[in-house]
Order: C-alpha cells, then structure tokens, then sequence
C-alpha cells in the first residue's frame, strides 16, 4: 500500500495494491499493521459506517472535540465524492486550512482523516456509497460542525451553489470563527 502525506501532512491518501484480471480486481483495503507505521503510532478503529447519498449531497463539514476526538478512515465503494478535510486546532500553524481529494470506486484511494480535523464530502456521480471507520463511538455532545460555504475556509465544491444539498442542521452549521473547535 503506498501512503502519501496531504499539504497538511497529518492527512493522508493510501493507495491499496490492486490486482485485476478477467475476473475483476482483489484489494486489501486496511492493514492495521501498515496503518499503524504510515501514522507512527497504534490506531484503534472501534466502529465502521455507510452512508449512501445521491449526487449533491453534502455532507459535513463533522468532527468531534476531546474527550471524543474522532479520526476516520475513509473509502468509496461505489460512485465519486469529493473528501474535504479543514484542520481545527487553533493552536496548529495550519488551522483553518484544507485539502481535498477526489475518492471513488475506481480509483480505490482512501483518506485519512485524524482527530483535530473537519470532514464531509461532496457526491460528484449519481449516488455514491462511502464507508468510513473511526476511532471513537458517535457523542452527541462532544459534537461540531462548520459551515460547509465558510468564506474564511474558502473551499471549492466543484457543483455549482444551486447544485448542492444540505441538510437543515449542516445548512445552519457556523463559521469556523464561532464554532467550538480543538485548543
């Protein structure tokens, strides 16, 4: 699996070995034994999620604060999204800034998402299918968001405004100036 850092270099993209011929392909899809030397220490996953969404839908931007900080490790089995991640330290010299990285089906990249960051993603095909698994359990309240058209962030959805769908509590999310983030 080749690992590759992001220009914040806590994110990263992993690239599975994939083996195809004419019956189709074979990948393995997470190692913990790789994981765990490409982010220098041990990662424990406790849950996986699914979600599936139709092409618009945007979902995020999410994460959680300590003592239920959240990393994810996220996969797109079917269709294409667009992954977003925005570093929330405050403390960090990159705060505020993001990367994204185009994940789909065929091109079998995963994305690396560490605690201390915002995630969401944009569906770019028909419908997309996207499995994600995290290193701490869904908390209520140690729960944020940021709004996903932030003018500070400055990220670029490549649909158009009026193209993309939110849901009532992302639309309402705040800007990153007024949202709890990580110390």
């Amino acid at each position: 699996m080749k690992i590759s850092p992001t220009e914040l270099p806590e994110v990263l993209v992993l690239e599975p070995r994939v083996l195809e011929d004419n019956r189709g392909f074979f990948l393995e899809s997470y190692s913990q034994e790789s994981f765990d030397q490409a982010v220098g220490a041990p990662v424990r996953f406790v849950q996986d999620n699914h979600s599936r969404s139709r092409r618009g839908v945007l979902r995020g931007l999410h994460y959680q604060v300590p003592p239920r900080a959240q990393g994810k490790l996220v996969r797109v089995t079917s269709g294409r999204i667009l992954d977003v991640a925005v570093d929330i330290r405050r403390s960090s010299p990159r705060f505020g800034r993001w990367v994204s990285v185009e994940l789909s089906a065929a091109n079998h990249l995963e994305l690396w998402v560490p605690s201390g960051f915002a995630h969401g993603f944009l569906v770019l095909s028909e419908s997309a299918d996207v499995l994600y698994k995290v290193t701490d359990y869904y908390s209520p309240e140690n729960e944020g968001s940021i709004r996903w058209d932030d003018p500070s962030l400055g990220v670029h959805w490549p649909l158009g405004r009026d193209a993309i769908h939110v849901s009532e509590r992302d639309g309402s999310a705040p800007c990153l100036s007024g949202a709890r983030v990580v110390e």
